[in-house]
């Protein structure tokens, strides 16, 4: 099973349930209501292998590239 965890910039995080969030990710990381007992093997590779999954869920490279840019 597995906690998720979503934050501001919309950035999903993945971590085994009952783990913390890793030290070094910033952010003010939001944690989902349910655990997750299913996810891809992509991500549950990256969590066995870094203790953690994150990603972006923008799925558009433009709109990122927007937000990116008025960031700055």
């Amino acid at each position: 099973m597995f906690d998720i965890y979503l934050n501001g910039r919309h950035d999903l995080l993945v971590v085994p349930r009952g783990f913390a969030i890793p030290v070094g990710l910033d952010g003010n990381w939001k944690r989902k209501k349910r655990a997750v007992r299913l996810v891809s093997d992509l991500i549950r590779q990256d969590v066995q292998l870094r203790g953690y999954h994150r990603r972006s869920l923008i799925s558009n490279p433009s709109k990122a590239a927007v937000e990116r840019s008025s960031d700055a």
